[in-house]
């Protein structure tokens, strides 16, 4: 029979048991999902091994236990570096007796002397995981410690030790720890190489962002052929720190001003220090490079945001002091955009999005950065009024210019706004500009009368659909162009779809779906992101589609009310806020058109006590229910040619083949949790 029909199998492929369950231990898991730890396998994964290793040495610098590093290139792609520190401990660790201490942190995920701050007043590694990944992405590493007169050396192979901690002998006046190390092909790939003039950029940032340490850069010449200026050798120091690094960045180019505002200050509490180096380029092309801990975030962060609330502040305090009347209309966004700009916090506990640090979380340090630069900017603009005069007037002109492009976009938008048939439905907005408006999307005649009560009639507009709208995936064209709630959506927008989308007409800054907190209004939510993800991906992309974010319960309790998004939420409050209440009433509200509408612009209208959720590409996926198991390794970029996974998942769970729905539903129904029947 097996001949006939193919290989007999002795387990059913649907089946799911224990024999299932996989458990990783060690540093396995870093191998099998190296994305997870250093964001992938691509070239700049595999510069981030460097950076790891690199970044635990500049901890020693900066904690003031190392003046100089090393770091060197080899021809066979390895990589050494070298510092003066206090050494990797090599003695016994307590929990792990025979283990020393070296083998412990190079072998065992979230291990190091960073989750205090014992060893480390600030320092970039905090997860534990930096030199362990690096050791189990690497097919060969050593490591040699010089402490207390003694040097020892122990190697390892893609995160197992291949030797024993060796004990080299004495040494009188040497200190320090070297870390060498190449890179797993089987990982990387064979062809993987490391850049030198990728390296020798990131150790001379390193060098300007601490002063104190002094960067000692090698490279074998034969990698050198087509790296343009990267030295052979370099020794890198640069004592004016972040100005000297902005001085080069800026080469000769002319400036607004004719000193560059820069200094150092402790942030409040004594939680650490901010360095900071800015000019204003005449050319208006700038550049922001911010770091927290010396470990480069650039996406920014709340560190970036403090350093844009101070600028903003202290420019239109200055305008008012000198009487300028014009400096009311400057946004933080005039001040920054074209600005050159090296910002650098060191903190404490830094919190980090994602294991690749590319932005700061920490929401407390948008008001010490905020804070310690202001009184900063205040001096600066007070001790030079010719030159500060000449910035405010600048930006007071590129703030005039950039109300200049609203206007005339507001008269474009007004043009064809008078061409456009609009639906009967839509209570529109009064403000012409699409400048901070926003379109409620919501379900029924019901909430949408709760929502026109509540709103800002000069900036919020209200679109009620009528129920379910029609699933865009599974339909015919001719049945989308026929379906009213569609076209009134598309009308209402003014954007176009598909081939014919123009995001310069869209006729809102923000698209905002509001349906209820229930399974109907998150059935409704996701049909309207299909709808958007498949005719006006570039909303989404662009950050203009949003989710409100409406309670399900309210509580009372005499005076104290609060509401709550769900039934987590609830229990939550339940434990804090009404704590020790002897009796608190629970309302569950039924649907949108069911709350008042003062409650309703309070909790989810109001842009001063609303929560709105912005959706990308990846939320999309989560609207649908999607879970990380359920989606495996999806791509979530929806760009670029041919049929994404993204899109081939979508059409499996929303498109005209039952069939493929049903056996993904089949595939993943072990995933799926709190199901409300």
């Amino acid at each position: 029979m097996s001949d006939l029909f193919g290989s007999a199998k002795t387990k059913n492929e649907n089946s799911y048991d224990a024999s299932d369950i996989e458990v990783l231990e060690g540093l396995e898991p870093v191998r099998r999902r190296p994305g997870m730890y250093i964001g992938g396998t691509d070239d700049r994964a595999l510069h981030h091994l460097a950076g790891e290793v690199l970044d635990n040495s500049m901890d020693e610098a900066v904690a003031g236990y190392a003046d100089w590093i090393e770091i060197s290139l080899d021809a066979d792609n390895s990589i050494t570096i070298r510092d003066n520190g206090r050494g990797i401990p090599v003695d016994e660790h307590p929990k792990f007796p025979g283990k020393s201490a070296l083998e412990v942190i190079l072998t065992t995920l979230h291990s190091g002397g960073k989750f205090s701050d014992k060893a480390y007043q600030t320092s970039g590694g905090l997860h534990g995981v930096g030199i362990s990944v690096v050791n189990a992405l690497s097919d060969v590493m050593w490591i040699e410690v010089a402490r207390d007169k003694k040097i020892h050396k122990q190697s390892f192979s893609r995160g197992a030790p291949t030797s024993k901690l060796e004990d080299l002998g004495k040494t009188n006046n040497r200190r320090g720890t070297t870390v060498c190390f190449h890179p797993d092909p089987d990982i990387f790939g064979k062809r993987a190489r490391f850049k030198p003039s990728w390296l020798y950029q990131m150790a001379k940032s390193k060098a300007y962002l601490y002063s104190g340490v002094e960067i000692r850069w090698k490279c074998d010449p034969a990698l050198l052929k087509d790296e343009g200026k990267t030295p052979a050798e370099e020794v890198l120091h640069f004592p004016g720190g972040l100005l000297d690094f902005l001085k080069t960045s800026l080469h000769e180019r002319m400036t607004i001003t004719d000193n560059a505002f820069s200094g150092k200050a402790k942030l409040p509490g004594g939680e650490g220090r901010v360095e900071f180096a800015i000019h204003w380029p005449g050319d208006g092309e700038g550049f922001i490079h911010s770091y927290c801990n010396t470990i480069p975030t650039p996406q920014g962060g709340s560190h970036d945001n403090g350093l844009r609330s101070a600028l903003a502040r202290g420019i239109r305090n200055y305008g008012e002091m000198t009487n300028q009347k014009k400096s009311s209309v400057i946004t933080a966004d005039d001040v920054i955009s074209g600005a050159a700009i090296i910002l650098s916090v060191f903190i404490k506990e830094p919190q980090f999005q994602g294991q690749t640090k590319e932005k700061l979380a920490n929401a407390e340090v948008t008001k010490w950065v905020d804070t310690a630069i202001k009184d900063h900017f205040d001096h600066w603009l007070s001790e030079d009024p010719a030159s500060s005069n000449k910035l405010l007037l600048a930006l007071i002109d590129k703030a005039e210019e950039r109300q200049r492009r609203r206007d005339d976009r507001a008269m474009a938008r007004k043009s064809a706004t008078r061409k456009l048939r609009l639906p009967g439905k839509l209570a529109d907005c009064s403000r012409n500009a699409a400048d901070d408006t926003e379109i409620f999307i919501v379900e029924g005649d019901s909430a949408g009368g709760s929502a026109k009560q509540g709103r800002n009639r000069e900036t919020q507009a209200i679109l009620p659909l009528r129920g379910k709208i029609l699933n865009v995936v599974s339909a015919a064209n001719d049945k989308i162009r026929a379906n009213q709630e569609i076209q009134d959506l598309i009308q209402a927008l003014g954007c176009g779809t598909a081939s014919d989308f123009n995001l310069a007409n869209l006729r809102y800054e923000r698209v905002i779906i509001m349906t209820d907190a229930d399974v109907d209004g998150a059935h409704i939510a996701a049909l309207l992101i299909t709808f958007f993800y498949t005719q006006m991906r570039e909303l989404i992309e662009q950050g203009h589609l949003y989710m409100a974010q409406p309670p399900l319960y309210r509580l009372v309790s005499g005076t104290l009310s609060a509401y709550a998004r769900d039934d987590e939420h609830k229990d939550e409050l339940m434990e804090s806020t009404f704590k020790g209440k002897s009796k608190v009433d629970i309302s569950r509200f039924k649907g949108l058109g069911e709350m008042p509408a003062a409650q309703l612009k309070e909790t989810t209208m109001s842009p001063k006590s609303r929560t709105l959720v912005r959706i990308t590409l990846p939320d999309a996926m989560a609207a649908l229910g999607l879970t990380e198991e359920m989606s495996g390794d999806i791509e979530m970029n929806g760009t670029g040619g041919g049929k994404s996974e993204t899109d081939d998942l979508v059409e499996r769970l929303m498109g005209r083949n039952a069939d493929a729905r049903f056996r993904f539903i089949q595939d993943n129904a072990e995933f799926i949790e709190d199901i409300d029947v």
